[in-house]
């Protein structure tokens, strides 16, 4: 059997019906509905491992769910090919969907009106799970994520992040070896979506499960994921590290620098002036000013500085990941 996520020239296109305004135009669609063609994803080329956690990003629209709803079997591809595990999703296979699990922030697949246990104990026969293993991963999950004190309550009586934590535990209690999580910390606080990376993180250390997480917070694809695939108009623009990215689209450091001199305005002036092609000033604040420079300046500049300057403090940071994506965004391409 072929192991991991194969790819190949994957495209999916939707009909949108087209509708104008007026009752002849409604009448006339009654007779025939016309259509738009719009191609959602354009020929994604992707190799994911076994074991691996990676980062699926772009901006609204750019294909990332319509992605993942095809590589899970939910929607049927246009054209081109994908295996799961030797599996083709959309035949939707017994053995495929005991193998795969997918969360979604924005979705629930807990049952409302019932207790988060019978919720459990619902999934447990959908996929089969024999008493045994079923007692085993739950005890394992309740631990790792602290939800059995929750466990009595019904889902509709659950917090947003008890609930996230809950419909984690009910997607991983069949042991799947893909996990899609889209979007698994829309809206939690900084403390439960800390709580979750960490769970993520360790779930896939013990358990080796092949993870692919969409998410439009940076800072779960910076914890999480060594490698990003980044696609933007259904189109893939990157795959590789999140590093290698920054230095791509963003070659420059940020240098934070306090000064003690009076005329802070002179020497940013004078600094402008020797370092024309390789500093900028970002932000000019009361007690600190933010630089721009360029990496291959940043020794020249920082020593420029020290022995010229009376300074009371200095920071040098790469560029903001979330600026870096936000300029991919932006431009539509890899600058």
């Amino acid at each position: 059997m072929n192991e991991g996520i194969i790819i190949d020239n994957l495209r999916k296109v939707y009909r949108v019906p087209v509708r104008e305004h007026g009752l002849k135009h409604a009448f006339k669609s009654l007779i025939k509905m016309e259509y738009n063609e719009v191609e959602a994803v354009k020929g994604i080329d992707l190799r994911v491992e076994p074991g691996e956690i990676v980062g699926f990003i772009g901006p609204n629209g750019a294909g990332k769910t319509t992605t993942l709803k095809m590589l899970s079997g939910i929607l049927y591809p246009t054209s081109g090919n994908i295996s799961v595990y030797g599996f083709k999703p959309w035949e939707r296979q017994h053995k495929f969907l005991r193998n795969i699990s997918m969360v979604m922030g924005n979705k629930s697949t807990l049952t409302w009106d019932i207790t988060v246990e019978d919720s459990f104990f619902v999934m447990k026969e959908i996929y089969g799970v024999s008493d045994a293993d079923f007692k085993q991963r739950l005890n394992e999950l309740k631990e790792l994520l602290d939800i059995g004190h929750l466990l009595k309550n019904q889902a509709r009586n659950l917090s947003l992040g008890e609930r996230s934590k809950c419909e984690l535990t009910a997607a991983l209690l069949h042991q799947p070896r893909v996990l899609f999580l889209d979007e698994p910390t829309l809206g939690l606080d900084v403390s439960m979506q800390l709580r979750l990376r960490s769970f993520i993180k360790e779930y896939n250390q013990k358990h080796e499960t092949t993870i692919l997480l969409t998410s439009h917070y940076m800072e779960d694809i910076s914890s999480l994921c060594k490698r990003v695939v980044l696609i933007n108009q259904g189109k893939l623009l990157y795959d590789g590290s999140l590093e290698q990215l920054s230095g791509k689209i963003a070659p420059y450091r940020i240098l934070k620098v306090s000064f003690m001199d009076e005329d802070v305005t002179g020497t940013i002036e004078e600094l402008k002036e020797k370092f024309t092609d390789s500093l900028q000033v970002m932000e000019l604040a009361e007690s600190y000013v933010l630089f721009k420079i360029q990496k291959e300046a940043v020794p020249e500049i920082v020593s420029e500085i020290f022995n010229s300057y009376c300074i009371g403090n200095v920071t040098i940071n790469d560029a903001p990941i979330d600026s870096v994506i936000d300029e991919v965004y932006r431009e539509g391409r890899l600058l």
